[in-house]
């Protein structure tokens, strides 16, 4: 069952894996006030132990299992490939751990949806480590659009891309669950989703690899509300990266790269507003201290992170990825 923590007692973080995003998450966690990295888990030792004496962790487990064990450990963070997600997620389950899990949380709509099951069933708290739905900037330019500054929403365009080096394995192979709508084309969607919601139709293109898996898409989203969200993604060309939300009474652009904005820009009766909420380090600081939140008041899931849409969106994903073609994952 979830477990509060006192305010004055710090909140103690294991990594399970030591990639690039992993790295990331513990630059961040760093500037996180109330947390510390306690442990570092890889299926190598000299792994760990290298990434636990950079990022300054107390110590470092030569496998996944011994730190979901460890004891000292509150939450883990965990940031192996697509692929790996069940099978870790539900190890530290099993040890009785709060997760937060890198997107996207799953290679399907049905292991997502067991994984919040059983979260849910064993009372830990469980995450879709999506930052940018916790960035500042991103949360304002929502807001705009659910108090009513943008008037009746009519259209969400979103597209982020870039240029995957063929060394980057995990963008590439199948084995590991490369997609790149998992990988890129989440954040988009996940932004559409925020601002308009449950869609009641999606009509998606794409071109898969000679492997097979997705590299360059695009999909419309059609709501009961009448709006349309244009997004689009890819790992085979340079995107512009930005994001709009457009009303009848005005408009939110965001520059890019949308998916970590610094500033937002809000359009409306002939004049342009900048909006810059401060954001900490690379971004990744603001879903460790709502996690951090949550935990401290004993909640298994949170608001910001909620588990039932990180479902809804894997079931979007599924779709998506059945029209362009890609084979079950």
């Amino acid at each position: 069952m979830a477990t509060e923590f006192a305010a004055d007692r710090p909140i103690r973080w294991g990594i399970l894996a030591t990639g690039h995003i992993a790295e990331s998450f513990a630059t961040d966690l760093a500037l996180a006030d109330g947390n510390e990295l306690t442990a570092v888990g890889s299926r190598s030792r000299e792994s760990a132990s290298e990434f636990a004496e950079r990022f300054g962790a107390a110590r470092s487990h030569a496998s996944y299992a011994a730190l979901a064990e460890d004891p000292d450990v509150d939450v883990i963070y965990v940031a192996t490939p697509h692929s790996r997600h069940l099978e870790d997620v539900m190890a530290c389950f099993e040890a009785g751990k709060a997760v937060l899990c890198e997107k996207a949380v799953a290679l399907n709509a049905a292991d997502a949806g067991t994984l919040v099951d059983e979260a849910r069933r064993r009372g830990l708290f469980f995450a879709e480590a999506m930052w940018m739905r916790t960035n500042p900037n991103i949360r304002r330019a929502a807001g705009l659009a659910a108090d009513g500054a943008l008037g009746e929403i009519g259209q969400v365009r979103a597209e982020l891309g870039f240029v995957a080096p063929p060394t980057t394995t995990r963008l590439w192979d199948p084995a590991l669950g490369a997609s790149a709508l998992l990988d890129i084309g989440i954040y988009p969607l996940t932004f559409a989703h925020l601002v308009l919601g449950e869609p009641t139709a999606i009509a998606a293109a794409g071109v898969r690899s000679d492997l097979g898996i997705d590299v360059n898409g695009g999909a419309t989203l059609t709501y009961a509300s009448g709006a349309v969200a244009s997004i689009a993604w890819t790992q085979v060309a340079q995107s512009d990266n930005r994001a709009s939300i457009a009303g009848d009474l005005g408009i939110v652009e965001i520059p890019g790269r949308f998916h970590h904005p610094t500033e937002v820009h809000h359009i409306h009766d002939g004049r342009t507003d900048t909006i810059r909420e401060p954001v900490t380090g690379r971004g990744y600081a603001h879903e460790i201290a709502e996690v951090a939140a949550c935990l401290r008041a004993g909640a298994t899931e949170s608001s910001l992170l909620p588990l039932d849409e990180t479902v809804s969106i894997m079931a979007q994903i599924d779709e998506i990825l059945n029209q362009i073609g890609v084979d079950e994952r």
